[in-house]
């Protein structure tokens, strides 16, 4: 170990140590102490005034204080370059094969009309030949990424128009997967209608382990935007399903939250809270903004749309229950092994463009993933989304302190001409309170997952 002209050894500044550029703090209602969440690790935790002198300090402490393992552990200071890192997880998320996820539409069909719903629905079945095409497709991916997990989301439209779509390919992909050693899941996007409990139990044999479902108030509020196609309200019906069927696997209840329904969110929360107590189900209360869409546009029938405020308290609310570590890619359609496929096989890389062919670069038939630009039919579509991994384009966000927690954002709007900012990008104290108050006065938590604050290690 080096020593200075004193004798000593070196101080933790001249080690390398430094406060992180992605440290968020709040004072701590009541306390003299200050929460400090690390973006980058994903942790957050309450300090007090003696610990956050000793982190202003750096320049004058020895390197071998205990208080740099115990900040270092936790994100809070650290020796190497994060923003670098950031942009190293983003290129290694983009190619690095650590699981291939197919996002498989059974049909672009919905018998739901929703006025604020992104898609354009068509009828239509996946037919055998299509469904030949996509476990051949799955199988070139496994053996191109080299990797041993299969996952799949079940989407639409509505899947469960056709269970039998999901339950042939479901046999086809799990047994694939055991040919080549891979461990499968799946989950599935529904509205929750069309529930019953031989769907249930296929979906369970299917290896369904998660479900989302939307309701968007209570009763006559959510009947207003969740409506039958032919009309008709669907809250009790889907409510009933919830409550009275055996569903082994999670089921995360979405509210798409506007102006006018927002002030439901504790009423629907509570709903949930208790059909769960009541079923015995795993049911999830999950608030999420709505945002306007092309589609919605076009009807006409736009629902309000959050005010600033509106959004940034919906957004801590949601964000604060999902809370990870930084990450270098938004969503799946940065990463070259996660691909959606339509009913009529055509591949994409974003869930809001699946029922626009024209957003389409190539088909499940042709597409190789070992040469994917020469066999890309439209390897724009491919290459634009791929390249909003990390390093983003964007010299303002590349400064910016949420970058590990926000990954530039949606990248399907950042195409449309926008930068999609977090709503709480100006209040970052409410968003470190809600953490905060999810962990506990002295907790001491760092992400392990996508649903939960875990242990620090």
């Amino acid at each position: 170990m080096g020593e200075n002209e004193q004798g000593h050894g070196r101080t933790a500044a001249q080690a390398g140590w430094h406060a992180s550029r992605y440290n968020l703090m709040a004072r701590v209602p009541g306390s003299k102490n200050v929460a400090i969440a690390n973006l980058f690790r994903g942790t957050c935790a309450e300090y007090t005034p003696i610990e956050l002198y000793l982190l202003s300090v750096l320049d004058e402490i020895d390197e071998r204080h205990p208080i740099i393992d115990r900040l270092s552990r936790r994100g809070v200071v650290v020796n190497f370059d994060e923003l670098a890192a950031v942009e190293t997880l983003g290129r290694a998320a983009c190619a690095a094969p650590g699981i291939v996820s197919l996002t498989i539409c059974p049909t672009m069909g919905c018998n739901f009309d929703c006025p604020y719903c992104f898609e354009n629905h068509r009828a239509g079945k996946m037919s055998r030949e299509v469904q030949d095409d996509v476990v051949a497709l799955a199988e070139r991916m496994l053996e191109a990424s080299g990797v041993r997990r299969l996952a799949v989301t079940w989407f639409g439209g509505e899947p469960l128009l056709f269970p039998d779509v999901i339950e042939s390919l479901s046999e086809r992909l799990m047994a694939l997967a055991e040919e080549r050693g891979c461990t499968y899941k799946a989950g599935i996007i529904t509205n929750g209608y069309l529930l019953d409990q031989g769907v249930v139990d296929m979906l369970a044999k299917a290896k369904v382990d998660t479900a989302q479902v939307t309701i968007d108030g209570l009763g006559p509020t959510h009947d207003a935007t969740r409506r039958l196609a032919g009309g008709g309200g669907t809250f009790e019906r889907i409510t009933s399903n919830l409550r009275g069927l055996k569903i082994p696997f999670r089921v995360t209840i979405r509210h798409n939250v506007h102006e006018d329904n927002r002030a439901e969110m504790d009423g629907l929360e509570a709903l949930v809270k208790r059909m769960a107590e009541e079923s015995g189900n795993r049911l999830d209360y999950y608030p999420a903004p709505v945002s306007g869409s092309e589609a919605a546009d076009v009807r006409g029938e736009q629902v309000g749309l959050l005010c600033d405020s509106s959004a940034n308290e919906v957004g801590v609310r949601q964000e604060a229950r999902r809370f990870v570590r930084g990450r270098g890619s938004f969503c799946g359609a940065c990463m070259l092994w996660s691909v959606g496929v339509d009913d009529k096989g055509n591949l994409y890389k974003c869930w809001e463009s699946v029922d626009k062919v024209e957003d389409s670069f190539g088909h499940a038939r042709d597409w190789d993933p070992k040469d994917p630009i020469a066999s890309a039919s439209r390897a724009d579509n491919l290459t634009k989304y791929l390249n909003l991994a990390a390093p983003l384009p964007d010299d303002e966000c590349r400064a910016c302190v949420w970058l590990p927690h926000c990954a530039g954002g949606c990248p399907n709007r950042r195409l449309a001409g926008s930068r999609p900012c977090v709503a709480y990008r100006d209040d970052p104290e409410s968003f470190v309170l809600a953490l905060h108050a999810r962990i506990g006065e002295k907790g001491d938590a760092a992400c392990g997952s996508k649903r939960s604050l875990l242990p620090d290690e």
